[in-house]
């Protein structure tokens, strides 16, 4: 009997901890511990159990810990979202490895970008620790720009109405037409997006690609940088070409585990 009361107690305990990870998205295994009340032994012992039957992903980027695909179909999470991370982590830790430039992964909600998977922690210059949740202004951000240039008009136009419902005076000058006609066309046909250090994050640069799968993006690749180290030129002649062929390395990876199924 006390054999079994363990047991239940040990389940109920990794319930309560894909609960948790549920709401709160990728987390450190001491912030689970501290939220849950639970010893840090057990939320470890707990979390490699769950990894072991599919049901959690740790970061390969991070010290993070997200629920699954396979838990995701459980439940009314978003799967698109662990599935991207899972197969993208790898290739971002890869790039970072050979550009040093730390990448950061997000996706686009309620007319936000949110950081989903980060090498920040990896990168020697990373001014931006701990990104992953990070909201960032789809507007004035190089992803935002990015995401956009490659919407379908509809989806494009309701965020665009959304932003304006906002009526974020920062947003004011890219929600006028011809900024808006111009600077997307342009993201569009070179096939990345930019934002400079007067725009957002005083004193950094980024440049960003979209992630496109059956011709919608699922997300946006970006990197960050300080401005002084190294202007958008030379950014670009640098970088840009190997985004790419990040952000299409890991659309293979994703479409290949789409249609496999696989969690």
């Amino acid at each position: 009997m006390a054999a079994n009361s363990e047991t239940v107690r040990a389940l109920a305990r990794g319930l309560n901890i894909l609960r948790y990870l549920n709401r709160a998205g990728a987390t450190r295994p001491g912030e689970i511990a501290s939220e849950l009340g639970l010893p840090r032994p057990t939320v470890y012992r707990l979390l490699h159990t769950l990894e072991e039957e599919g049901y959690v992903l740790c970061s390969a980027s991070d010290a993070r810990v997200r629920v699954s695909p396979l838990a995701a179909a459980l439940g009314d999470n978003v799967s698109v979202r662990s599935r991207l991370c899972q197969v993208a982590a790898p290739v971002m830790a890869e790039f970072t490895e050979t550009h040093a430039w730390p990448a950061d992964l997000s996706t686009y909600e309620d007319a936000h970008m949110v950081i989903q998977e980060s090498t920040h922690g990896r990168s020697p210059l990373s001014v931006d620790p701990g990104m992953v949740g990070f909201s960032l202004p789809i507007l004035r951000s190089s992803a935002g720009r990015a995401y956009l240039s490659v919407c379908g008009s509809r989806e494009l136009e309701m965020i665009i109405e959304l932003l304006r419902a906002e009526n974020l005076p920062e947003d004011m000058p890219f929600l006028r037409k011809r900024w808006l006609e111009e600077n997307l066309t342009i993201y569009a046909e070179q096939g990345y997006a930019t934002r400079g250090p007067h725009t957002f994050r005083p004193k950094t640069s980024s440049l960003a690609v979209p992630i496109l799968t059956d011709d919608r993006a699922v997300g946006c690749l970006s990197i960050i940088w300080v401005t002084k180290a190294m202007n958008m030129d030379q950014a670009i002649k640098r970088y840009a070409d190997a985004l790419q062929f990040a952000a299409a390395n890991i659309a293979t990876e994703y479409e290949t585990l789409e249609i496999s199924g696989r969690p």
